[in-house]
């Protein structure tokens, strides 16, 4: 920031050796404890390899040419990785990564061994004439030149092994991501094909009483605006509290007693503690179709369809009963069920894929059918509920 003198009409600088900015000081504060942790680590593992000599008369000398040791492999393993970043070949290309380390690894090894020899003077457990040229290359040296390597082409093994742990675990964040994106258009697409599928159903209903009643045919229209627009406002959801699919459900149901009259009874029994269930969005609707269609339809005196939905342990379970006239002789799911049925099982397997539903449709002991779908009991929209309420 700047300010001016109005009777100078000069320019001050402020701010400049203000604070540094908030990125620096977080990439600061990041390395500060990388290097912490690298130091705690590198002197409990020379701490670890002096314990053969912990009972020992020259124990303290023991200890000191052990730490001294592995915190020089601390100065030296940062310049491995960072060789390793700066290497012009993928990670596909092992073989030349591999060479490189190895050709790499001879330059490291003689520094690691000088950075040792002089860390091991300061801690006096050598002379300093020790870092002579003469001494540092002397033949008694060799063995541990040869040792050194090896530290050095585990470290590289290592940094190889987490390159290859990083990659395999980006490619199963990156499967699991293109898995999820494919189940949800699949429920996408389940979900298109139900919309049209209710719709078109309505509008038959509806067209066979525009000449026979005017007066109810406004009234299913009312209903059918509702239906679309709560359908529509669904659209992107693929589960909804329950209460919302029974309000849905309300408006297909009035245009189905408009048709039916008298002849078709509905009962609703769903208790209050799961009414903020969720569900998968449009479920019960093509169950309860299911039913007038296939089986009050067909019955002159026409029947009940009722609509259950308990807390059974933690799980909700929805039934859908209706007293008509049952399932024909060799009904399966697999062969004999209608778009409808076979969406919505789908749809239920699709949202909980370990088995942790359940969705059979058989015939009830006193007549007629009964659909039983069973899910994971979970809460949701207590916070929307609330704010409509109030």
């Amino acid at each position: 920031m700047a300010a001016s003198s109005a009777q100078t009409g000069e320019w001050t600088a402020r701010g400049e050796t203000g604070t540094r900015p908030h990125w620096l000081g977080q990439l600061t504060k990041r390395w500060t404890v990388r290097v912490l942790l690298s130091a705690v680590g590198w002197t409990v593992v020379g701490w670890v390899f002096s314990l053969p000599s912990l009972m020992g008369p020259n124990y303290h000398q023991s200890l000191r040419m052990y730490l001294t040791e592995f915190w020089a492999w601390g100065l030296i393993t940062p310049l491995v990785i960072l060789l390793d970043r700066r290497l012009p070949f993928s990670g596909k290309q092992l073989g030349r990564r591999i060479a490189t380390h190895l050709v790499a690894s001879a330059f490291f090894t003689i520094v690691y061994y000088y950075i040792f020899t002089t860390m091991r003077a300061l801690a006096g457990v050598v002379p300093w004439s020790s870092l002579s040229a003469r001494q540092l290359f002397s033949f008694a040296n060799l063995g541990w030149y040869l040792w050194s390597w090896l530290i050095c082409c585990l470290i590289v093994g290592a940094v190889q092994a987490y390159r290859y742990y990083e990659r395999y675990m980006s490619s199963e964040l990156r499967l699991e991501r293109l898995e999820h994106s494919f189940a949800e258009a699949r429920l996408n697409a389940l979900r298109m094909q139900l919309d049209p599928h209710f719709l078109f159903n309505a509008l038959n209903t509806i067209s066979s009483h525009v000449e026979r009643d005017p007066k109810l045919t406004r009234r299913m229209i009312e209903h059918l605006g509702d239906l679309l627009r709560l359908s529509l406002e669904s659209k992107d959801k693929q589960e909804v509290p329950l209460v919302e699919e029974l309000e849905f459900l309300e408006h297909y149901l009035a245009i189905q007693k408009i048709r039916f009259g008298n002849q078709l009874r509905v009962t609703m029994q769903v208790a209050p503690e799961v009414r903020l269930a969720a569900v998968p969005a449009l479920v019960v609707q093509p169950l309860v179709e299911n039913a007038i269609r296939h089986g009050i339809s067909r019955r002159a005196a026409g029947g009940t369809v009722t609509v259950q939905a308990t807390r059974e342990g933690e799980r909700l379970a929805i039934r859908v009963l209706d007293d008509g006239v049952g399932l024909p002789p060799g009904w399966s799911m697999e062969n004999s069920a209608g778009l409808g049925l076979s969406i919505t099982r789908e749809r239920i397997a699709g949202l909980h894929p370990n088995g942790d539903s359940r969705f059979v449709v058989q015939n009830r002991a006193e007549g007629g059918t009964v659909v039983e779908i069973l899910l994971p009991l979970r809460l949701v929209g207590e916070e929307e509920n609330g704010r409509a309420l109030a």
